[in-house]
């Protein structure tokens, strides 16, 4: 079947996407989306279950601690070019940081959940110093800073201060809301990658490199290239009439498994028009909101995830090459996640493929053909 739609390729107790009900470990997002922390998030897709008090302060402990690179990291960034491509750069780093780390082929449970902390922690680290060395600024240490949680330490690295108490619950819930999604492209690269017992970070380098592709990981910032191309409110209905009538796609919109509109948009149009009225700005959420109406009246499409976080990402001043960045690490936890599923009760992922070329060539000789 083309792209395997509807083909069922393994079982997992991780996440489920049923009757448009988006569940982590059975909890639906509606349920998770403003009451878990990103960090209660990590432990329930890891271990199967909420955390307690202790277990939630051991675990942000854990990620604060882990989120210091090696400096070898900061020099292989050094020798990019400014304006080199950013999915590429997290890419490379991730796979560099093989070489660091000790514990890079031991398999078991311990050193793979060690291992998975440490990768989830420097992948906020990573992509907050792309855009410090990029910009000329220096990257800020994180064990020089005590963080109340992942969001307010990618968004003080990035910034280089303290971020405002609304800027990382915005974040924080961005992290939860794009934390998994059942067996979806990346997902799918790096279970594949790990079934053959290649290590950890090569199952999230696959991920990442899967991510990096336009059908899967960039549509939120092309709707904030939409968006700012728009420009004004007044412009929307004749832009996006042009649009259907040339049958262009409108980024942002429809989506392979939800039929009926994506549950986790809703939680992101509330929070773009939080930020929005807290910044005094509406201007995005507004020409959202109204191209939101417009398509759902012309072609009967709603919003998926990506059409409002353009809008929350842009309220936070992050820069647009990142906003991927940012699925991508928060989409690591959910990767490993299945990555440690996969590795507990590991077989070859390796199907079939059905021919459909020429049968029953001959061979001719060359002074023939």
């Amino acid at each position: 079947m083309s792209g395997l739609t509807g083909v069922v390729a393994c079982e997992t107790s991780i996440c489920s996407i049923e009757e448009g009900t988006l569940r982590y470990r059975g909890y639906t997002i509606d349920d998770l989306a403003y009451k878990a922390s990103f960090e209660e998030i990590i432990y329930l897709l890891w271990y199967g279950r909420l955390p307690n008090r202790l277990e939630l302060i051991a675990l942000k402990q854990d990620l604060t601690e882990s989120a210091v690179l090696p400096p070898k990291i900061y020099d292989l960034l050094r020798l990019y070019a400014p304006w080199g491509n950013a999915m590429a750069k997290l890419r490379t780093c991730v796979s560099f940081l093989t070489h660091f780390d000790d514990e890079v082929m031991d398999h078991s449970f311990a050193a793979d959940h060690r291992k998975a902390v440490r990768i989830m922690a420097r992948m906020a680290a990573i992509v907050a110093a792309i855009e410090r060395i990029r910009t000329d600024l220096e990257p800020i240490e994180p064990d020089a800073i005590k963080f109340s949680s992942l969001a307010e330490m990618f968004l003080w690295l990035l910034k280089g201060e303290k971020p405002e108490p609304i800027a990382v619950k915005a974040m924080d819930l961005c992290l939860v809301l794009h934390a998994e999604h059942e067996l979806n492209a990346s997902t799918f690269a790096s279970r594949v990658t790990v079934s053959t017992m290649s290590d950890i970070y090569s199952g999230i380098v696959s991920a990442i490199g899967t991510l990096k592709g336009a059908l899967h990981g960039n549509a939120n910032e092309q709707v904030a290239n939409m968006l700012e191309e728009i420009g004004d409110i007044g412009r929307v209905e004749e832009y996006i009439a042009a649009k259907i009538a040339n049958q262009e796609r409108i980024m942002g919109f429809g989506h392979r498994v939800y039929k009926n509109g994506d549950p986790r948009a809703k939680h992101l149009k509330a929070l773009a028009k939080e930020l929005g009225e807290y910044s005094g700005d509406t201007r995005w959420y507004d020409m959202s909101e109204k191209i939101e109406r417009i398509v759902y009246e012309s072609k009967g499409l709603r919003p998926n995830v990506d059409f409002y976080s353009a809008s929350v990402y842009t309220y936070l001043g992050i820069p647009r090459d990142l906003f991927t960045l940012i699925f991508a690490t928060s989409r690591t936890s959910g990767w490993m996640a299945h990555i440690l599923e996969q590795h507990d009760n590991n077989k070859l992922i390796r199907p079939r493929a059905k021919y459909i070329g020429k049968k029953h060539q001959e061979w001719l000789p060359v002074e023939e053909r």
